[in-house]
């Protein structure tokens, strides 16, 4: 465990740095059913990388979605469908790099700001965590947008951090983030993934990334997905971090 005392920024986007290699990234996702959104997603990502990141993804479709995306060089590895924690975990898990960035598969995420995540991450942060609310965004309802902002509000008074969104699906991690905590969530896992690395130490980062509206329809339902996400927050306030 880190004995850094925890800390999060909030950056300015100064625009894509691209950098010359990416051999040591991994861009990981959980997918179902994204057979609209996929090939994009990955034709962006290889296109920000170019083309030299590895790309995980964990399937439980019942559509094209893993055919289109073995066709294109991704790795993936199918899983009966048991919540986005669980696939988003083993897609983390399962990354042999030693950046390891998340997206979603419905091409809400701009793979283009992948290069400002990396540098961040190789210029000595742990976590680089990509808010979709320190913009005003357009493409997001406005449900979950009070419902992210309550959520963030909760999580910066709970823990003593600022931060303005807890459930973003695009961070960065640095390997060791991964692998030193047993992540236990799977409907709270985004939030989780930013609450615990903050709990033992990690240095983290807060960037302004451009949502976009989604390829396909959404597969969360907002109450039910909203009270675990709660949940999760309060959870390890009240237990704190103990594995």
């Amino acid at each position: 465990m880190s004995n850094r005392r925890s800390r999060i920024l909030v950056k300015g986007s100064s625009g894509t740095n691209r950098m010359k290699k990416y051999d040591d990234v991994s861009v990981v996702m959980g997918s179902r059913n994204e057979e609209k959104a996929i090939r994009k997603v990955i034709t962006d990502i290889q296109k920000a990388t170019n083309n030299e990141a590895e790309i995980v993804v964990v399937d439980g479709s019942t559509d094209r979605t893993p055919e289109i995306a073995e066709e294109l060089g991704a790795r993936v590895i199918r899983q009966k469908p048991q919540g986005y924690g669980v696939a988003v975990k083993e897609a983390l898990l399962s990354a042999s790099r030693d950046i390891i960035i998340t997206v979603d598969c419905d091409d809400t995420y701009p793979a283009e700001q992948i290069p400002e995540f990396v540098d961040l991450i190789r210029k000595g942060f742990d976590v680089v965590s990509g808010s979709r609310l320190i913009k005003n965004t357009e493409n997001m309802t406005k449900l979950n947008k009070f419902g992210n902002k309550l959520f963030a509000w909760i999580t910066s008074l709970l823990y003593g951090i600022k931060v303005t969104d807890v459930t973003t699906g695009m961070r960065a991690y640095r390997r060791e983030v991964i692998h030193n905590i047993n992540w236990t969530e799977n409907v709270g896992l985004s939030a989780e993934l930013l609450f615990r690395p903050a709990l033992r130490g990690y240095k983290i980062i807060e960037i302004p990334i451009n949502y976009k509206p989604r390829l396909g329809k959404t597969k969360l339902n907002p109450f039910t997905g909203g009270l675990g996400i709660l949940k999760s927050i309060l959870k390890y306030r009240l237990i704190g971090d103990k594995r």
